[in-house]
């Protein structure tokens, strides 16, 4: 029997999960397909309970609909409580499961990827949408000595951070005109400015000596990026996010983690 899973967004047709997910079954030898599924702006749950009538067993849920698949779930990971969202959801006898799987992605690209430990890092984290709620958690759990939200309104930045239960990493939320001065070991873009080619209104000082600027975003040198490689900073976009926060939602399916590193440079060949 071939058990059928999906990534559902809207829009969704450059969405790479089906040949990553495709990829990993080959890998580990599983019975599954995997397709990509466009659901409407405004009905995204009867999408979701279609595919349930189908016989799926789960969906990927890509943007605008983390916090709707959230709401949807019956039962919520602790990453899927922290976050607020979720990007995995498992149909099961006990209703559907939510996940969230991004920030694992995230921390394991740069910590084994990109072989930079957050541990006792100054960090900072740009944005205080899904994408950086998704993250947060996990990077607090990688014990950083010091994090820092910010973001292009402030208020959001630290409504944010009001959220967090303390920790004995120093967390700050601020304005990106705050920024003036201060300097960071890993600074990641976790905003969408990226996708209209926006330059992002920090300093040059956030990126310190020796310092790793990641973009979530993926398949384009952004503005972020081209800035941080200015100062000299490392610079690594999103791809092997991507394909970890895949990986860590395939092991929840399947029971079996498959191995990331020949689909990224397969990936990282093509782009």
């Amino acid at each position: 029997m071939t058990d059928h899973y999906a990534v559902i967004g809207n829009p969704i047709a450059h969405s790479k999960s089906p040949l990553i997910h495709t990829e990993f079954a080959k890998q580990t030898a599983q019975a599954m397909d995997y397709q990509a599924i466009l659901a409407p702006l405004d009905d995204f749950a009867a999408t979701v309970q279609a595919l349930i009538q189908q016989g799926y067993k789960g969906v990927n849920v890509t943007v605008p609909f983390k916090f709707a698949a959230f709401a949807l779930a019956s039962q919520h990971s602790a990453r899927a409580i922290a976050a607020g969202a979720a990007n995995t959801l498992s149909f099961t006898d006990l209703g559907i499961l939510a996940d969230n799987t991004d920030g694992a992605g995230l921390v394991r690209d740069i910590q084994d990827n990109q072989h930079c430990s957050f541990a006792g890092k100054r960090v900072l984290l740009i944005g205080a949408g899904g994408a950086a709620e998704g993250v947060l958690q996990p990077i607090l759990a990688a014990q950083p000595s010091l994090l820092v939200i910010s973001n292009r309104s402030l208020d959001k930045a630290q409504a944010m951070l009001s959220k967090v239960t303390p920790t004995q990493t120093q967390l700050h939320a601020c304005a990106f005109a705050d920024l003036v001065g201060q300097a960071f070991d890993v600074v990641i873009n976790a905003t969408s400015a990226g996708l209209n080619d926006s330059q992002l209104a920090i300093p040059d000082s956030v990126f310190a000596s020796n310092c790793l600027a990641y973009d979530m975003m993926y398949g384009r040198e952004t503005p972020f990026m081209q800035q941080a490689k200015r100062c000299g900073a490392t610079v690594a976009d999103g791809l092997g996010m991507l394909v970890e926060q895949a990986a860590e939602a395939f092991a929840i399916w399947r029971g079996v983690r498959p191995n990331t590193q020949t689909l990224l440079l397969t990936l990282r060949t093509a782009l």
